[in-house]
């Protein structure tokens, strides 16, 4: 029987995890403080911060929202992030993408101070994940390394395919697979838009991480008996339901259900978790900032 992932009863574990740390950290006079600044009309993109804001209020996080309006200036957008890189009550900082085209997104990303990067996309935290000292676990990654774990899957030996190689989820959740720690040393391939014969990979995986933001690419034909499933993707497709379209993954659940081990379902399964983390990036980020050491989920 296949084991459908549940994202929701997970991302809430860990919020409900984090409340000894935030307890702890509150008898030591500090609140966690994550700063959102949304620079985009974009309704998935308002409705994503909004999320993030009641998720922090839920928890204990105090949240402080910064709306920009799409035309202002880059400059502006970087004297916001220079001032919160100077509070003492801010101690992550998110800018949600993506920006405008007159924003250099990368500049936006190094403007940010490493230790209030809770998205974990700094060159520097990058190039820490990849040294196997990272400060912050990109959030999407580190809740399909929970995810994994909660349904008892142990990376360690297994073949692990990742369809997708973006910045966010795909070059992050390679290198956390491959590292020689807890949740890793997975043999990783990462297939992408030039692969060939994309079913030659995902049918040898025992781990498959869908990724690619191409509605339904991989279907069951393409994955062998017991393969463990997590679709990140997100995609709205046309539909007659009263909305005009609904939600479907990277994955074709029906047909991946009946080959999988365990599946994440699309909505419900890795969204949830990249919210909770990055709940747990800002805690940590406290942590550290105030020298007070907690015990993290």
């Amino acid at each position: 029987m296949t084991d459908v992932i549940d994202g929701n009863a997970v991302a809430s574990e860990v919020r409900d995890g984090l409340g000894d740390a935030i307890e702890t950290l509150d008898e030591a006079g500090v609140t966690p403080g994550l700063a959102t600044v949304l620079m985009s009309d974009d309704p998935a993109s308002q409705t994503y911060v909004s999320m993030k804001q009641r998720d922090c209020a839920e928890v204990g996080i105090e949240a402080f929202d910064y709306e920009l309006d799409p035309s202002t200036p880059a400059d502006e957008l970087y004297d916001l992030i220079d001032e919160l890189n100077g509070r003492d009550d801010v101690h992550g900082i998110l800018v949600q993408m993506p920006v405008p085209d007159h924003v250099d997104s990368r500049a936006v990303l190094r403007r940010i101070d490493p230790a209030k990067d809770v998205d974990g996309f700094h060159p520097e935290n990058v190039g820490r994940l990849v040294a196997g000292d990272a400060r912050f676990k990109p959030c999407t990654p580190h809740g399909i390394q929970k995810l994994l774990d909660s349904a008892g899957v142990d990376p360690e030996g297994k073949e692990a395919v990742i369809v997708g190689r973006s910045d966010i989820v795909g070059k992050p959740m390679a290198n956390l697979l491959i590292q020689k720690a807890a949740g890793g040393n997975a043999t990783v391939t990462v297939c992408h838009s030039r692969t060939q014969h994309l079913e030659a990979h995902t049918r040898r995986a025992d781990i498959v991480v869908a990724a690619c933001g191409v509605p339904e690419l991989v279907t069951g034909d393409m994955l062998s008996e017991g393969t463990v499933v997590i679709d990140v993707g997100v995609n709205r497709v046309d539909a007659d339901t009263e909305k005009g379209y609904e939600l479907v993954g990277d994955v074709d659940y029906d047909s991946a259900e009946s080959k999988a081990r365990a599946i994440t379902p699309v909505p419900g399964g890795v969204g949830p978790m990249t919210r909770a983390m990055l709940l747990w990036n800002t805690v940590k980020a406290a942590s550290e900032a105030a020298g007070v050491d907690v015990a993290l989920p």
